[in-house]
């Protein structure tokens, strides 16, 4: 059985409140403007996402990177998994990232985490993201029991949760 109803269709353009950002599901294309916001983010998003995901790594090399989005555009095509870009309206600076996952940890029928680029923190882009994220996916995905990691629960407690039966 899916994660997802089989007629579902993901969404490709989501505004930010305010009209100058936008999520969009990740190309492998976007690399060049990924790669330097993870990188230069990079010990900031380690202590977030190093110990659950180990990314990014220190050594990460752009052509690692670009892998990895095409693997993200893949799995998008495929509804396996969806990460979506934060981008300015002219997508000329890619400045964060949400990531929309099928559960690893019991209890839950989808798993989401974002993040935004060092500069960002605190900012209004962060907050218009943390206040549209949970409203987004409560209002145009599936899910029943959504599980914000970070947010709605600590990293540490979610690595201690069992593992989801699917997973």
């Amino acid at each position: 059985m899916s994660w997802l109803p089989d007629d579902f269709v993901h969404p490709v353009h989501v505004p930010l409140p305010g009209g100058r950002h936008h999520l969009r599901p990740v190309r492998e294309a976007d690399a060049p403007l990924d790669y330097p916001a993870v990188m230069g983010s990079r010990e900031r998003l380690w202590t977030v996402f190093g110990p659950a995901w180990g990314w990014p790594a220190a050594t990460m090399t752009f052509e690692a990177n670009q892998a990895d989005l095409l693997r993200h555009e893949k799995e998008i095509a495929a509804h396996q998994s969806f990460n979506y870009a934060l981008l300015d309206e002219a997508e000329t600076a890619l400045l964060g990232c949400v990531y929309i996952d099928p559960p690893a940890k019991a209890g839950a029928d989808g798993e989401i985490a974002w993040w935004v680029v060092d500069d960002l923190v605190g900012s209004e882009v962060e907050r218009a993201l943390d206040a549209l994220v949970p409203q987004w996916i409560a209002a145009d995905w599936p899910f029943e029991q959504p599980r914000f990691l970070g947010r709605g629960i600590s990293w540490t407690d979610w690595l201690a949760l069992s593992a989801h039966p699917d997973a």
